[in-house]
């Protein structure tokens, strides 16, 4: 026979359940994501009209978070150099044979030496051109250029802006993208 006070009775227990656990569980996480989101920003300080101290957040891509820097700030023109450390790099190494850059990812703990590069504009987009060492857990090294690489740890930048535009054109003699003055 059908008892329809018992199926509002389990309706009415399901709902309280939802709204003793579920409800508030779901608002934690929520906090805690939106807490753990405003700690990896990227943090920066302004030290002299042309001089900005970056840090990225931690288990940021570094590529893709100085071009966002770039685009943010207008920022076309520039030298950057920095320190820090990254778990996983992909450098690009060009062949002037080929005139072709042949890439390699390493996938480990490794410490930031030296970052060097500059900030100019390619076909009216923010152009980043950066060298990186790389020091290895057995005090080896490995350099190139920077094609991709993932902040574990710190990753501390300098910038030195340049009130110029400074353009790139690709050279196809060379096979790379040079300066345009």
């Amino acid at each position: 026979m059908y008892n329809a006070g018992g199926m509002w009775t389990s309706l009415i227990m399901i709902v309280l359940m939802l709204a003793i656990f579920v409800v508030p569980a779901v608002i934690i996480v929520y906090l805690v994501n939106k807490w753990i989101n405003t700690k990896k920003q990227n943090q920066e300080t302004q030290v002299k009209d042309k001089d900005i101290i970056l840090s990225l957040a931690n288990h940021s891509e570094i590529m893709s978070s100085l071009e966002a820097y770039c685009k943010g700030k207008d920022l076309k023109a520039g030298l950057i150099s920095g320190i820090g450390a990254v778990n996983s790099a992909t450098l690009r190494f060009f062949d002037p044979q080929t005139k072709k850059y042949v890439d390699k990812t390493f996938s480990e703990q490794m410490e930031i030496a030296n970052l060097t590069g500059n900030i100019s504009m390619l076909d009216g987009k923010v152009y980043l051109h950066l060298h990186v060492t790389l020091g290895r857990d057995d005090y080896s090294t490995i350099a190139g250029h920077l094609l991709s690489a993932t902040v574990n740890g710190a990753c501390e930048l300098s910038i030195r802006k340049i009130d110029k535009v400074l353009n790139r054109k690709f050279d196809p003699e060379i096979g790379l993208n040079v300066y345009d003055f």
